[in-house]
């Protein structure tokens, strides 16, 4: 018998929907409760999909409301509801497919789909034969909503769809191309997009049917609705990741044809064709295919590089000066906390750090909507991908890939866009200018004597967004002006780009803070004879920023004392910079996210003024441990009952155990006092087991940090902390595996030869991250720098593994700079040859090219080296060691001749 409703309880429930779209919270507060109370009895959802499907009486939101709860219910608890009212959804959904209402026909697809991904597309054997009938009716509603839930299956269900064993993408894929040529643009743009969704994944029943899919999608390139072109634009540039051999032969047209559409009058339409040269950049045909269409490509993409009139009422780009205007919440993207101090010891290779930038200025593309006026809501889009972005994207990978070659065409149209009258295309021009930077630098650098004066001088633009814009590409080109020998232009860039700091609209500043950003880590030591005035330039921004600014103007803090290091430590100086800090940091609650990114600066603050920072440290060093406390109880509370307490944010955690890191390298013996009176090293043996890895990776890089500074405290730990660091020698995760294994190292150099009762916990996973192949440069370094110290305070405990590990701890210490870590791993090498020399007999060239590698050896060592050398050659003679060196490339047998008289 057919299931009819009560009228009395449809009445309440209509009610409740009705009341449901009130704009009072209070209301709808009330009316989710009266809804969840009624999920408890099994006919609610009959109760919905017949006003969804049957009360055409009703108005179309509501019905349309009913609809998006029941999906809500559906996605919540669908195998929990009885077969007949899962069976009574599935036929009223089939039935009113094709309902006369657009958005009755969505809806009920959104349900359908949502049916579908719980699993019960196997378990629904008449859906898709159903559908695919539907295709075919004459009422067009019919056909238009059964395509709508196929799209949405398609989009939601690729997976089974492709993999189920009765393939019905065999019968689906040709079906749906017989609709390309439907009169109906809708009909058509739902056939495309439901065949786009199995082009990445190379589905066999596509791939058998590639020639017809691309005849058809020709045919509609020139449709004249801009949704169908939006989709043969997203069809080829899928293609040509997944398929790019079947557009090879008509590479051609394809690309005059995206030219076209990246011009095309549709938004949508123009971002989607631009995503085709991001694409093709990626490939090996991209030099060839496109050198002959350049010409008319670059004009094309700075084009799309110009703000529209849309853009600019947005971005409010006619107002000049909001400096004062504070920032709403939702202004501030969220943030998320950035390690400074969590990766020890980077080796440097030749002396040149590897160190990546922190400042932030080279983000790329630059982000247009980084504005927070005033209370008027912003069009967020603007902070997503648009057209300005991937034109400017574009040029940039265009730039890597043609590099100087791009410049005979690039060149007329930057110099006809940075002299135009227009402020829009001068601000186009200048941004292009910046996405070449990295790819033409060589080709550039003759033109850069006259556009940095250019662009220094645009730094002064009555235009804020043409200042923003400009602070942004200079910071691409300002390691030209810093290795210049005198600072003809470092100077005037400098100070320019301080007065855009203390700017009066926030856009501006903002830019001008993430370049400066740049700047240092591009200067480092250059700046120091400047710092006084930038110094007063960046507090005196402390006083003007609103919220959303002041993050940055940390991370521009930070990253100065990262890069002019123990220079920052001169009594005018830290009485300029701390006390701002310190007022900050007593405004700021424990809760408040605002404190990562000071945290983040006084990491790097503390560690640069080293004892200048003693003043400062007590409170700076409890308020860290305690946050470390609090976070550790509120992640045990949340453990043991999940109802009552919320997990914790364990970036309070992180961030603290980074700036006691920053503290301890700073302060070095002086923080012991501060260990010894607190509960730090109980915390951090806990810190050191939790579930997150990045808590783990801060936990072992202050671990190694406090065996540095103040052994006598973490000595009685040893045995606790030992085997949790062996536990972590993981290379899956690298960074944690890079502090665990640096800490080891350190702990083996203070503990000296009681180190002995662990090196069975450590060494074989050690061994075995060393010979794994593809390990991270820095993991490798640092792995065989502590096995060093381990054979340097053990050595007959490390030496007979000697012959499983010292070819490729040669071949990865080889190229660092000298300093402590490589002395202390180059002695215990020497150590281990002592005990055990047949184990490197093997690959002593390999231990010769090691030693070479060192520039200036402490007398000791290289007495070390040259005591092994001649033992080796005395032990195989003179006419061997003679054959032997033969082998020798050149440069590292004039070396050890000269060094070391063999």
């Amino acid at each position: 018998m057919e299931w009819t409703p009560d009228p009395e309880a449809l009445g309440q429930i209509l009610n409740l929907l009705r009341e449901s779209q009130s704009a009072n919270t209070g209301v709808q507060q009330s009316v989710q409760q009266k809804l969840e109370e009624l999920n408890k009895f099994t006919d609610f959802n009959k109760y919905l999909i017949f006003v969804l499907t049957k009360l055409l009486s009703e108005d179309e939101p509501t019905r349309s409301l009913s609809g998006l709860i029941l999906k809500n219910n559906v996605k919540a608890h669908f195998h929990q509801f009885p077969p007949d009212v899962a069976q009574f959804i599935k036929m009223e959904c089939l039935c009113a497919v094709g309902d006369p209402s657009p958005l009755i026909r969505a809806t009920v697809g959104i349900l359908i789909t949502t049916i579908a991904s719980k699993g019960e597309l196997s378990s629904w054997p008449e859906l898709l034969p159903k559908l695919c009938e539907m295709l075919s009716a004459s009422d067009y509603n019919v056909c238009e909503g059964a395509f709508g839930a196929l799209q949405k299956i398609c989009e939601d269900s690729a997976e089974y769809l492709e993999k189920s064993p009765e393939q019905p993408l065999d019968a689906l894929i040709p079906k749906f191309l017989q609709f390309f040529k439907h009169s109906s643009s809708k009909i058509r743009s739902h056939a495309i997009a439901c065949v786009n969704q199995f082009i990445i994944s190379k589905t066999q029943a596509l791939m058998s049917n590639i020639d017809a899919f691309l005849e058809n999608l020709f045919h509609l390139a020139m449709d004249e609705d801009p949704d169908v072109r939006k989709n043969v634009c997203r069809a080829l540039v899928m293609l040509l990741d997944a398929h790019i051999n079947s557009l090879i032969p008509h590479m051609n047209n394809i690309i005059e044809y995206m030219m076209l559409r990246t011009q095309d009058n549709d938004d949508n339409v123009a971002l989607e064709a631009c995503e085709f040269w991001l694409s093709l950049a990626e490939h090996p045909i991209c030099k060839d295919a496109l050198r002959p269409h350049l010409p008319k490509l670059l004009p094309v993409l700075v084009r799309g590089m110009k703000y529209s009139e849309i853009d600019i009422i947005l971005l409010k780009g006619d107002v000049e000066e909001n400096e004062s205007v504070p920032d709403r919440n939702e202004d501030i993207k969220p943030r998320f906390h950035k390690s400074r101090h969590t990766i020890r010891h980077e080796p440097m290779e030749n002396g040149i750090g590897s160190g990546g930038a922190s400042g932030g200025g080279d983000d790329f593309p630059p982000d247009d909507d980084n504005d927070s006026d005033d209370g008027v809501e912003d069009d967020t889009s603007l902070s997503d991908w648009n057209l300005r972005k991937c034109s400017a994207a574009a040029l940039d990978v265009l730039a890597s890939v043609f590099r100087d070659d791009m410049l005979p065409v690039i060149l007329p149209i930057l110099k006809e866009t940075l002299f135009h009258s227009e402020w829009e295309i001068r601000e186009s021009g200048i941004l292009a200018l910046g996405a070449i930077a990295e790819g033409c630098m060589s080709g550039m650098t003759p033109h850069l004597p006259e556009l940095i004066p250019y662009l220094i001088n645009c730094l002064k633009d009555k235009k804020a967004l043409v200042r923003s814009i400009t602070c942004w590409t200079l910071s691409r080109y300002c390691h030209w002006a810093v290795v210049l020998p005198d600072h003809t232009y470092l100077k005037p860039l400098m100070y320019e780009l301080l007065k855009c700091i203390l700017d009066s609209n926030k856009r501006v500043q903002e830019a001008a803070c993430s370049a400066f950003a740049t700047l240092e880590e591009e200067a480092c030591t250059e700046l120091v004879q400047y710092l006084g005035d930038v110094l007063r330039t960046l507090v005196f921004a402390f006083k003007k920023y609103q919220a959303k600014n002041l993050l940055i103007l940390y991370d521009a803090i930070g990253t100065l004392a990262d890069s002019v290091g123990n220079f920052l430590n001169k009594e005018e100086y830290i009485q300029l910079l701390m006390p701002p800090l310190i007022e900050k940091w007593n405004i700021l609650k424990d809760e408040d996210k605002d404190l990562f990114p000071l945290l983040e600066c006084l990491s790097s603050v503390a560690t640069a003024l080293q004892t200048g920072f003693l003043p400062y440290c007590g409170p700076v060093y409890q308020r860290c441990v305690s946050l470390v406390e609090q976070t550790l109880n509120q992640t045990l509370a949340h453990a043991q009952n999940p109802e009552q307490f919320e997990a914790a944010d364990k970036d309070f955690m992180i961030v603290s155990l980074d700036l006691l890191s920053g503290l301890a390298e700073g302060l070095n013996g002086h923080i012991g006092d501060l260990v010894q009176n607190s509960n730090i090293m109980r915390l951090l043996y806990q810190a050191m087991q939790d579930a997150m890895a990045e808590v783990r990776q801060s936990s072992f890089a202050l671990l190694g940090d406090l065996t540095k500074a103040c052994f006598q405290h973490v000595a009685p730990c040893i045995p606790e902390f030992m085997p949790i660091l062996g536990q972590n020698l993981n290379p899956e995760l690298i960074s944690v595996c890079n502090n665990a294994t640096w800490a080891i190292g350190e702990i083996s150099v203070k503990l000296g030869t009681e180190m002995n009762a662990y090196v069975s916990i450590v060494l074989s996973d050690l061994i075995f991250i060393l010979n794994k192949p593809n390990t991270p440069k820095t993991l490798l370094e640092n792995t065989a720098i502590t096995i060093g110290r381990l054979g340097y305070v053990c050595p007959t405990d490390v030496a007979p593994l000697l012959q499983q590990f010292i070819r490729q701890w040669c071949i990865s210490l080889r190229n660092i700079r000298d300093n402590e870590e490589k002395d202390s791993a180059f002695r215990g090498v020497c150590n281990m040859i002592s005990v055990n020399p047949s184990g490197v007999v093997e690959d002593f060239i390999f231990f010769c090219d090691a030693i070479a590698s060192w520039v200036n050896p402490k007398p000791d060592l290289k007495e070390m080296f040259h005591r092994i050398l001649h033992c080796f050659k005395e032990q195989v003679g003179e006419e061997n060691w003679k054959r032997f060196t033969e082998q020798f490339p050149l440069p590292l047998k004039e070396r050890l001749s000269q060094q070391y008289g063999v």
